[in-house]
């Protein structure tokens, strides 16, 4: 059912507590997620975006509980992606002249889609569309993290409509930011910057400069997933400057495969170096056959450093090791230093293997690595403390 926001605007979303997976099997979703569409209820009558096309009945449905479909004056479509625009044909079935607001390049992503020739109102940034008492202003924020992304400012409200900016994945009974775990929230909206935005850093900066210039009141954010930020807003909008700005802490985190615990173990005495020789730095060892991909990225997104291990596998590394490398690769880190480790039986090529993929992915690789043959006695050992105790030395 619909909630009410203000006076003027209702949450007409959809709550997906079932949701484990977002974007296939690229995006874990351990809080579930949702899809949140708004009605603005002016002189004039808009919808902003709709949900994911295995609710569409249901979108529509409710929303006709809530509103005459028939007054609905204007949709809006911030971008097309279908999670935002699945319900949209249903909708556009029982109104199908209603006119669709949305930048050049999110038409040609509906018609590529849906393949329909709807009523289509192409915005760019700076554009208006007057409700009556309140404007809607348009602003484009392409790459952001699609090519067709625009937010929405309502005057009077004082909202940013911010799509998937300043979003998380992360269901909730409540509404607002402030009646929910801040932990939980801050956790899940790290991780939704780390997975799908900041690969777009740049872009986010320069977005959110724009954003500070326009010298506009934000008493709201309203994005498409996840709780609103009623209270102090700008507070994410500080966190989004501070994550696209080559973030780090003080914390290494070292991520590993292995076959017969050899690898583990050289990852566990790296970590008792790395302790030995910089007590302050949070060290965290993590198995990422065992560990989420995307909670493992959002530590290395966190870290200064991270090392990375594999045993050798038929002249390669593990490919679970490499799925997480190519992940790296694509969300472009910046300002962190690399190294890598494994353990093998008669070959070793995969630290030689991991060191180069690590500097393609952007890291700064320290040494050579380390390799230990067959399973790691106690010199051995001591040789991964004394590598972990070096490269804590080289961070500094």
């Amino acid at each position: 059912m619909a909630k009410q926001i203000t006076q003027k605007v209702s949450w007409v979303g959809k709550v997906d507590w079932e949701l484990t997976k977002f974007h296939g099997d690229e995006y874990s979703t351990h809080r579930g997620s949702s899809y949140n569409a708004y009605l603005i209820r002016d002189e004039k009558v808009a919808l902003i975006d709709t949900v994911w096309r295995p609710y569409d009945r249901e979108f529509v449905s409710r929303l006709k509980q809530d509103v005459d479909l028939q007054q609905i004056d204007f949709i809006i479509m911030q971008h097309n992606e279908v999670d935002h625009s699945g319900a949209l044909p249903e909708l556009m079935r029982e109104i199908p002249d209603t006119p669709i607001y949305c930048t050049k390049k999110g038409e040609a992503i509906l018609r590529g889609h849906y393949h329909q020739d709807w009523n289509f109102v192409n915005v760019k940034t700076g554009d208006t569309l007057n409700l009556g008492n309140t404007v809607l202003t348009f602003i484009e924020a392409p790459m952001l993290h699609w090519p067709d992304t625009m937010f929405t400012y309502m005057s009077g409200e004082n909202i940013l409509f911010s799509n998937d900016g300043f979003g998380q994945h992360y269901a909730s009974e409540s509404l607002f930011n402030d009646s929910v775990d801040q932990g939980e929230l801050f956790y899940e909206a790290e991780k939704y910057f780390v997975n799908i935005l900041n690969l777009y850093s740049p872009m986010v900066t320069k977005k959110v400069q724009q954003l500070l210039s326009m010298n506009v009141p934000i008493d709201m954010i309203c994005p498409s997933h996840g709780v609103i930020w009623k209270d102090r807003p700008m507070q994410i909008v500080e966190k989004y400057q501070a994550w696209a700005n080559a973030y780090q802490e003080d914390q290494v985190t070292i991520v590993y495969d292995t076959m017969w615990q050899s690898t583990r173990r050289m990852a566990e005495a790296i970590a008792d170096g790395i302790r030995q020789a910089s007590p302050a730095t949070t060290v965290k060892v993590m198995n990422i056959t065992r560990d989420d991909k995307n909670d493992v990225l959002t530590e290395v997104f966190r870290s200064k450093a991270v090392l990375v291990g594999s045993p050798t596998i038929n002249n390669g590394h593990s490919f679970a090791i490499a799925g997480l490398l190519e992940m790296m690769k694509g969300l472009k880190f910046k300002n962190k230093k690399a190294a890598a480790f494994g353990s093998y039986g008669w070959s070793g090529e995969a630290v030689k293997q991991l060191s180069a993929l690590l500097q393609q992915a952007g890291f700064d690789v320290i040494g050579d690595g380390i390799a230990k043959l067959w399973v790691p006695d106690q010199p051995a050992l001591d040789d991964c403390a004394a590598f972990g105790r070096d490269f804590a030395a080289a961070l500094q």
